[in-house]
């Protein structure tokens, strides 16, 4: 494994419960770690909780191709092509499809498909030019396999992996790897809106989810970790 010492990691999505999980462990790596968030408070909250300094935590709404733009412009621009980046924001909504509102639907997909595009579009161009680098996604295991009651964020994992999967085959003649997480039902606030009969304490922990992103994040240069599982064990199916 390769330390994370004075690596440059961004973490999208450094407000949640995985995102800021992950961050606990590779700050205590000593790593160079940048955050972002779309809740300026709760940023500040993670940036308190993770150690991470507040001039490297920056608001961000993933569905804003300017802002992305101009945040992957001023890092590169200030500290150089990331070494590591982690995609960790998303939404969901699980509703049976007869009560799903179009508006849901397109909200979905907008930050956990499009939000993706323009993180890849505006982050991976620096990666390329200096022919190294690893981007770490979160399809999810709904970005695998189908669940009743989950057609928007289905359709928006599913897109996700598939457009991953075809950016992969423009990075060939580079070294920039990408992996997939899949993770099962994970016990964080994303679930805490959500009407359906769920067994928390049987979830995968936030943390455990977390400590499996620093894991990718310290992948040997000579190969790598196309996509990882990871998903109760009572959920075990695929």
């Amino acid at each position: 494994m390769e330390l994370l010492q004075d690596k440059k990691v961004l973490i999208i999505g450094g407000t949640g419960g995985i995102g800021e999980e992950a961050a606990k462990l590779i700050q205590k790596a000593n790593a160079e770690l940048y955050l972002t968030g779309r809740d300026v408070a709760k940023l500040h909250k993670a940036a308190e909780r993770t150690g991470v300094p507040k001039d490297r935590c920056f608001e961000l709404d993933v569905t804003q191709a300017p802002q992305v733009e101009a945040l992957a412009k001023r890092l590169t621009e200030q500290f150089g092509a990331l070494d590591v980046l982690v995609n960790a924001a998303g939404i969901g909504i699980i509703k049976p499809l007869e009560k799903l509102e179009p508006e849901e639907f397109a909200q979905v997909v907008q930050v956990n498909l499009q939000g993706a595009f323009h993180v890849m579009k505006y982050f991976l161009p620096p990666m390329k030019e200096k022919k190294e680098g690893l981007v770490i996604n979160l399809p999810g295991v709904l970005g695998k396999v189908p669940m009743a009651g989950a057609a928007a964020y289905a359709a928006s994992k599913y897109g996700l992996n598939g457009m991953v999967k075809s950016i992969r085959e423009e990075l060939r003649r580079t070294n920039v790897r990408i992996t997939n997480l899949y993770l099962g039902g994970t016990d964080t606030p994303f679930w805490d809106d959500i009407d359906m009969r769920v067994n928390r304490d049987k979830f995968v922990t936030a943390r455990e989810a977390g400590r499996a992103i620093w894991f990718l994040c310290q992948q040997p240069s000579s190969g790598v970790v196309s996509e990882m599982v990871l998903q109760p064990f009572n959920h075990q199916a695929i």
